[in-house]
């Protein structure tokens, strides 16, 4: 073998190493949430925060409000990379998370990785969920485990090569999920509002643009993006273009009613379902948030 062979052979060995420590899923700590004692009640609100029933409930099923969710999954999320499939998160121990530790599933919601060590595709919107408290991811297992359980089978992501390959997904995270938060305040409100809105209520991964790789344009934030339906438009909800007022925004997040007497309709009708579940307080933080944005035409 000659020189330029094995020079050839070493580089290749070091560049799969290379990728293969930058590609590998991350862990938490031990001591994640490790001195919270759950609390189920505020896991109720965090679970209406994160809208995981509008995910996670399956398509078909009827829901009036008074009966707790199903977690049961399949709600389809079609994508220029592909269709995914909402899972089975209900407490049930072989088709849902019942058998997940808690750390499993801070582990996954956080982080985005699976108990078995895979990535998930950030359909899952892990990329703001990071922002989530440790005390308030214990607390939404804690109240996921008192939902009734669903033996619904998951159904595969269809998603073609080479975006089949989830190992590449370590480095999509490397490049795209920031840990910082994008809106910079010292104000109690406006911390709580973007607490809520880029993380728990993960209001910018529907209102922001992405890139061609399908990372949120940070430039651009919550200045409308192109509807993933592919019809029509998530509207800009920076003040360059919206001009409620906080308190339009609150009624609006409570009722889903605007000032022009319009009614929210589609997906932000979900999401107006689950605010309003939410304390007054926490709707009127959201609104301050959003009236603090930069100002993007």
């Amino acid at each position: 073998m000659g020189w330029a062979l094995r020079a050839g052979v070493v580089l290749v060995a070091l560049a799969i190493g290379l990728g293969w420590v930058l590609t590998r899923p991350a862990s938490l700590p031990d001591n994640f949430a490790a001195d919270h004692i759950p609390d189920p009640e505020n896991g109720a609100l965090v679970f209406h925060a994160g809208g995981c029933a509008s995910c996670h409930t399956a398509p078909e099923a009827e829901t009036d409000g008074a009966a707790p969710p199903v977690l049961a999954g399949g709600l389809p999320f079609v994508t220029e990379f592909g269709t995914f499939y909402a899972p089975n998160i209900s407490p049930h121990p072989d088709h849902g998370i019942g058998a997940w530790s808690a750390q499993g599933f801070a582990r996954a919601v956080t982080l985005g990785v699976s108990p078995q060590g895979q990535h998930y595709y950030p359909a899952f919107p892990y990329a703001a969920y990071q922002h989530a408290t440790p005390g308030d991811v214990a607390d939404l297992f804690a109240y996921i485990q008192t939902l009734p359980p669903s033996d619904a089978v998951n159904r595969p992501h269809d998603v073609g090569f080479p975006f089949n390959i989830r190992r590449g997904l370590g480095l999509w995270k490397r490049l795209f999920v920031a840990k910082d938060f994008v809106v910079a305040t010292d104000d109690p409100i406006l911390q709580r509002g973007r607490y809520l809105a880029e993380g728990l209520s993960h209001c910018t991964e529907c209102h922001t643009s992405r890139n061609a790789l399908g990372g949120l344009d940070r430039a651009r934030w919550m200045a409308g993006a192109p509807n993933p339906s592919g019809k029509g438009t998530i509207p800009n909800i920076t003040p360059a273009v919206l001009d409620w007022s906080e308190n339009d925004l609150i009624a609006y997040f409570t009722s889903g009613f605007t000032p022009d007497y319009d009614s929210a309709g589609g997906k932000m009708a979900e999401v107006v379902e689950n605010l309003s579940q939410l304390p007054e307080a926490d709707r009127a933080a959201i609104a301050a948030y959003i009236k603090a944005l930069p100002a993007i035409p």
